[in-house]
């Protein structure tokens, strides 16, 4: 009996299967339109009808950094984001060798509530995040964006960093001591090398995560400590009259600055390693 040839890809003939890839296939396109036509409009003099505007022109991206000071933007957001990893790193990575070498009463329940910040809203624990931050005069300051960037942030590399803790075999930590090596050389020289492909991640994808949080940044934020995406949302929204190619514009920056940084961390992170590795890790 001949064997039907079938393109490699392609769905079953079932028609749920047609059904699944063309609601895919009519996400996409509208997706791609979508952002198309945010790019096209930024470039555009003018845009009432037709297909393409009646001319292009660069200019409105320079009235955009002029108008939305996006120097300022820009250099606050960097800021935050850098100080967000770097803290997260440095307080997560050792408190994920704890979680995972560890074994103390409450030990699930201490896993469960780091749990809780990375999977629910932001808006449902921002709120009286906020209030608190504002009784203690840190909102509308960099300390105060920073503070809020953590509660998600922190949680995120500790369950990150456990199943790579997990992973490396105690008895090598156990060798470096019985060489003589004390428990922070043993830290800094054996367990950090080790550690450094999920150290990488944890801090990409913070880094990701920290420039695309609305929600924190917004409650907290003020004109010198807001990030890009809040400024984006504060030109879009806040009483006044803007072009709208200008805020296009912006738009597209921040676009652009996030595909970046998803590149970035596609190169370095592969998401498929890091569930299986959580899902490899021992349970209790």
């Amino acid at each position: 009996m001949t064997a039907v040839w079938r393109p490699r890809g392609l769905p079953t003939s079932r028609p749920s299967g047609w059904a699944v890839w063309l609601f895919v296939a009519f996400f996409l396109v509208n997706l791609a339109a979508l952002i198309l036509s945010v790019v096209v409009n930024s470039f555009g003099t003018k845009w009432f009808g037709g297909w393409l505007p009646q001319g292009f022109t660069g200019a409105w991206y320079s009235d955009a950094w002029a108008e939305f000071a996006l120097g300022d933007v820009l250099t606050a957001t960097l800021e935050i984001t850098l100080i967000v990893v770097a803290l997260s790193l440095v307080i997560g990575v050792p408190a994920g060798y704890a979680l995972a070498r560890r074994d103390f009463p409450g030990r699930r329940t201490v896993t469960v509530l780091l749990l809780l910040p990375v999977v629910l809203p932001p808006i449902t624990y921002g709120i009286p995040l906020a209030t608190v931050l504002y009784k203690v005069h840190l909102a509308g300051t960099m300390t105060g964006v920073v503070a809020a960037n953590l509660v998600p942030a922190l949680p995120f590399v500790v369950l990150v960093m456990t199943p790579f803790v997990e992973q490396i075999d105690a008895n090598v930590e156990s060798a470096a001591r019985m060489c003589g090596a004390r428990t922070r050389q043993v830290f800094a020289r054996v367990l950090v090398p080790l550690l450094l492909p999920g150290i990488l991640a944890a801090g990409i994808l913070v880094l990701v995560r920290t420039v695309a949080m609305f929600e924190l940044t917004f409650l907290v934020a003020d004109a010198d400590s807001q990030t890009l995406v809040v400024a984006l949302y504060s030109a879009a929204f806040t009483p006044g009259i803007r072009a709208a190619q200008a805020i296009d514009a912006m738009a597209v920056i921040y676009m652009a600055l996030s595909a970046v940084l998803l590149v970035i961390a596609l190169m370095f992170v592969n998401p498929t390693q890091i569930v299986a590795q959580v899902r490899e890790a021992p349970a209790e």
